[in-house]
């Protein structure tokens, strides 16, 4: 019996993280267009849905980057990869101060809308979020 409750807890799990990709044909016409419009030279998209927003998922010039837009269009933010290095020196200092045996595995720059930026530590099944100048602002686990 129990083996029969595991397999339906990963068929149930399972289809619910399949549930957020979204193939290009279900993307509304006005988020591709954003897109386009938005990201020209975009390569290798990947569309997901969040909520009820939409993600693409890109490159640029072979650097990763995501869009998040609304369903008429509108674009709600933008994540770029970028270097560690390039993180402000106190996020840096805040990951080795607290994490000291964390490595961060990736980092982003993000902007909203109203181009607030914020900034992404990846470390081991969590991202670090840190305000445009650096300071803790929360944990969100992956």
């Amino acid at each position: 019996m129990k083996l029969i409750w595991s397999i339906i807890f990963i068929l149930v799990v399972g289809s619910s993280c399949l549930a957020q990709k979204v193939q290009e044909n279900d993307v509304p016409p006005q988020v591709k267009a954003a897109l386009q419009k938005q990201f020209p030279s975009a390569t290798k998209v990947k569309w997901g849905k969040e909520d009820t927003h939409y993600e693409a998922e890109f490159s640029v010039d072979k650097i990763e980057h995501s869009a998040v837009f609304d369903a008429q269009g509108s674009l709600v933010e933008t994540e770029v990869e970028i270097e560690i290095a390039q993180l402000p020196v106190s996020v840096l200092a805040y990951v080795k101060a607290n994490y000291a045996r964390q490595k961060i595995k990736e980092a982003a720059k993000i902007t909203d809308a109203n181009g607030n930026v914020t900034f992404e530590a990846e470390i081991k099944k969590m991202d670090l979020i840190f305000d445009s100048n650096g300071n803790f602002v929360k944990v969100v686990k992956d």
